[in-house]
């Protein structure tokens, strides 16, 4: 049964009449009439009484009329919300991002993003790489924002930043008037970290044994403001990325760069190589490339 089957149908009972329909739709009158007795055909019923001079609906034409009006308005819903999709007039986002980056990044981007589709809301959700990962992978997120390498046989991504992790600790630690500090330089130091969800646990530990010690953790944590509240009280040392140490309070933290080696991260967008991405989403994604590259 063609959609169309139905609103001919529609149109007949709204003039009580073939002809006048027929006039309104642009059609002839024996196209209408074909086309009403095909679906009387397919539905194995009369729509009309045609015994009578004046156009009668059957009461099996009744019933199948009210239904009728009823596919025709979601049909309309349809195509109105199809044509806001396409149109970038609705839509929901769903990010995932780790709390360690700069927000201002994102923030800068997605208003810039509202103001050109101020239709299209954002869902944002903290999480490390790791679970950001996993929920991008279940379809639980759109898009995310994680830490480099990512798995290329699940994810389609590209990179945005690349920066070093400055060391951060007390200002009357006997190292915090140096400029630069040598990572093998924090053996014996005690350090809080983020916790395994995130992809820069791994990276600091496996940094600190390159240059041949296990770092001492005494805490880990979700949030950089946490940490960097334990190292005002004098508690360890953490390592933050730099553009997030342009955030702390230096008159309660000392932020010092750390070489031989560096310790660096890269972040990516990522988006599922398999899986079903919005329109809203894919604009998202190519606006943010080309705004990207305007500030290259």
């Amino acid at each position: 049964m063609d959609i169309k089957h139905l609103q001919y149908f529609i149109e007949v009972t709204k003039y009580n009449s073939f002809s006048i329909a027929a006039e309104h739709l642009f059609i002839t009158q024996p196209t209408i009439s074909k086309m009403i007795k095909n679906l009387e055909t397919e539905l194995g019923v009369s729509l009309f009484d045609r015994s009578r001079k004046q156009l009668t609906l059957t009461d099996a034409g009744k019933v199948i009329l009210e239904q009728a009006k009823l596919v025709d308005k979601a049909f309309h819903n349809l195509e109105l919300e199809l044509d806001n999709l396409l149109g970038l007039k609705t839509g929901n986002i769903r990010i995932g991002l780790p709390p360690i980056i700069d927000a201002h990044f994102l923030l800068k981007f997605i208003g810039l993003f509202s103001e050109k589709y101020p239709g299209i809301s954002f869902q944002l959700t903290e999480d490390g790489s790791k679970k950001v990962e996993e929920d991008v992978e279940n379809n639980l997120l759109d898009v995310g924002i994680v830490v480099l390498p990512t798995n290329n046989d699940i994810f389609n991504y590209f990179s945005f930043m690349e920066e070093d992790l400055n060391l951060i600790l007390h200002p009357s630690h006997p190292l915090a008037e140096r400029d630069q500090i040598d990572l093998a330089e924090l053996q014996n130091e005690s350090f809080i970290l983020f916790n395994k969800e995130f992809v820069l646990h791994d990276r600091i530990i496996s940094a600190c044994q390159s240059v041949g010690f296990a770092p001492k953790i005494i805490s880990k944590s979700s949030q950089w403001s946490f940490i960097e509240e334990m190292v005002s009280w004098n508690l360890g040392v953490s390592l933050l990325p730099e553009s997030l140490c342009h955030h702390l309070d230096d008159k309660k933290v000392k932020s010092i760069k750390v070489v031989n080696p560096t310790v660096s991260w890269n972040l990516g967008i990522i988006w599922g190589k398999n899986q079903y991405l919005s329109f809203a989403a894919r604009e998202w994604l190519s606006f943010i490339k080309e705004e990207l590259k305007k500030g290259l």
